[in-house]
């Protein structure tokens, strides 16, 4: 077992979860107002700039666990991962009986290693996590990964079907987790075919108030997961955003085969309003992976991205 199977573990279901628990968690409390106001942002903002004023603004305001927990996404966001788990230690701290901010914890810490087994520190955020919320979807994977890391790759496996089976139909990483179970049942020899044929994903889900929409099996931030910067005034959230969406752009460019960045990339521009430059991603996607055209074309249609 090699020191980057966590990490490769990691960017596949658990992205498509964060993405949505950041979602929740805004959906929860999107009436919240920040509590000291800040700068707005200039449309040259870059992240790195971005994410120090919003430190500066959590030295006026330690108490804000919104901003912590945006601080946390952000550094996340930039693959600063020891950062990251040092703002989502500082949220679920000041909000204890936060499942998700414990969930966001534990992902930070298992990715800020290279070391092969999941950390002692992550995993007692995960069961921490589980302790308020037997149902918290990143958790549980992750604690699934822990098994598997450590050698109990049957009891991963039966934890991943576990969450496959509370899984809503159409989640954003139902593709993923079915994925992950193929990729280590392969590799151990573990026949898992008439199980997976006839697993039934949850009708309502272990989560009911997830989002349900048309494009919900599409990675990316909707409306209201964009909207995790809503601790920030408008100007600011805006920037934030839209030097996120531009850093992902950029990362696709020097990565170009990752399909679901570049549906990411497409779900984000629409939902920022650009459809020209939500087109020019679905070509560039297919350009650069000619072998899933087909889900690449779904994704565009699903979007209502123009010619889809």
């Amino acid at each position: 077992m090699d020191s980057a199977r966590i990490g490769r573990l990691a960017l596949g279901a658990a992205a498509a979860i964060a993405l949505v628990a950041i979602g929740v968690a805004v959906m929860r409390d999107d009436d919240a107002a920040p509590a000291t106001p800040v700068t707005q942002a200039q449309p040259t903002e870059t992240p790195d700039q971005a994410i120090a004023k919003l430190e500066a603004r959590l030295k006026t305001n330690p108490q804000d666990v919104k901003g912590w927990q945006l601080l946390g996404w952000a550094f996340f966001e930039t693959n600063r991962f020891a950062e990251a788990a040092t703002a989502y230690r500082r949220a679920a701290t000041l909000s204890p009986g936060n499942a998700e901010l414990w969930s966001s914890l534990g992902e930070a810490l298992a990715l800020s290693t290279d070391k092969r087994e999941l950390p002692k520190d992550a995993a007692e955020a995960f069961r921490k996590a589980i302790a308020i919320d037997a149902k918290d979807p990143r958790a549980r994977y992750f604690l699934a990964v822990g098994k598997d890391v450590s050698g109990d790759h049957k009891g991963a496996i039966d934890d991943w079907f576990a969450l496959l089976a509370d899984t809503p139909a159409g989640a954003p990483w139902q593709a993923d987790l079915r994925r992950t179970i193929e990729e280590v049942a392969a590799r151990e020899k573990i026949d898992v075919a008439a199980r997976l044929a006839a697993i039934k994903p949850a009708p309502g889900g272990a989560h009911p108030d997830l989002p349900s929409v048309a494009t919900a099996a599409i990675p990316g931030p909707t409306r209201e997961q964009m909207q995790a910067a809503a601790a920030l005034p408008k100007g600011q959230q805006d920037m934030m955003v839209q030097s996120m969406v531009d850093g992902l752009e950029a990362k696709l460019k020097a990565d170009p085969s990752n399909v679901q960045g570049w549906m990411m990339l497409m779900r984000s521009r629409m939902t920022l309003g650009e459809p020209a430059k939500a087109g020019a991603a679905w070509k560039s996607a297919v350009a650069a992976n000619p072998a899933a055209k087909a889900q690449i074309d779904q994704a565009a249609r699903a979007l209502g991205i123009p010619g889809g």
